[in-house]
Parts: C-alpha cells; sequence; structure tokens
C-alpha cells in the first residue's frame, strides 16, 4: 500500500481533522500528518506546539502509529522526504474546492509523482474550522463537541480562559 501526507496548519487540530486522519489511514500503509510552520498565517501555537497538541489528540482518540512532524519547506520536498506517494487533503464546503483544487495543480506542476487526495469531510463538520474553534473557546464558550479534550486544554491555557 502506498505512504501518504496530510498537511496542515492545525492550529489546534479539530474532529474535522481527525475524522480525516481516520478514515485515510484505511487507504494508507502509513500516514505522516505533517504541520505546516507557515509564519504568514500567524498561527496562536507556535509549530512545536501544534505538533505536541497533535500527538496528544490523535492518541487521545485511539489514533497510534502514526507520524506527527513539522516543516517549513514545500510540501512536496517534504513528501519526498517522507517517501509519501500521495498527499491528503480535506474539503469542506464548496469554497475549500477552488483553493485545493489549484495547490493540486501547482503541486502536480512541482512534483508530478505525488496524487493528491480528497476526502469530503463528514456533514457534521462541514463548517468546522481552527478559527471558529479558536473564537468561541477566546469568548468562553464550549468546544467539546469540536475538539478532543487536550486541545480544549491546550487552547484555554494559551488564551487564559477559566476551564
Amino acid at each position: 500500500m502506498a505512504v501518504a501526507i496530510y498537511p496542515g496548519s492545525f492550529d489546534p487540530i479539530t474532529y474535522g481533522h481527525i475524522d480525516i486522519v481516520r478514515r485515510a489511514r484505511k487507504l494508507f500503509s502509513k500516514l505522516y500528518v505533517a504541520i505546516v510552520a507557515n509564519p504568514h498565517k500567524h498561527p496562536l501555537f507556535t509549530a512545536e506546539e501544534r505538533q505536541e497538541i497533535t500527538v496528544a489528540a490523535l492518541a487521545e482518540e485511539g489514533l497510534n502509529g502514526l507520524e506527527v512532524l513539522s516543516f517549513d519547506d514545500l510540501l512536496v520536498d517534504c513528501a519526498r522526504t517522507c517517501g509519501a506517494d500521495a498527499i491528503v487533503r480535506g474539503l469542506r464546503a464548496n469554497s475549500d474546492f477552488e483553493n485545493e483544487f489549484q495547490m493540486a495543480l501547482t503541486n502536480r506542476d512541482l512534483a508530478p509523482e505525488f496524487e493528491s487526495v480528497f476526502f469530503m469531510t463528514a456533514g457534521k463538520y462541514s463548517f468546522l474550522s481552527s478559527s471558529m474553534v479558536k473564537e468561541v473557546c477566546a469568548y468562553g464558550g464550549d468546544v467539546s463537541s469540536f475538539v478532543p479534550q487536550s486541545v480544549a486544554r491546550a487552547l484555554r491555557a494559551k488564551l487564559r480562559v477559566a476551564g
């Protein structure tokens, strides 16, 4: 079976991301969860913190045997380093398609050896985003239906919200 890489900012990882991980690992012999250390997005958590949070969340959800890493170069370079055959991406709503399509075509131009594989998110997660989770948490809202408890604790600590 093929090896895949699932890249994202994961700032923080949500149940929507975890849904994609759970489904993708059924199709690939090895799945890397790769955290993009993109400083242009101004993440709440550092790349190292996001990696720690992601590892804890996946363990909490019983998703073991995955490698979580971070990278700060081109995705295709990271994929080559991992020995990946495919790049996994999740699609939530129609608005995701155009951007994901453009990225997939760019990646194909840069590295035609990789296939982009898209997973439609589960309906209940179709409008879930890390940005929305951070905002709800910042105002003291309950995010337990959006993220594992380890992620909720990390968010409350970072945002200094009582929990």
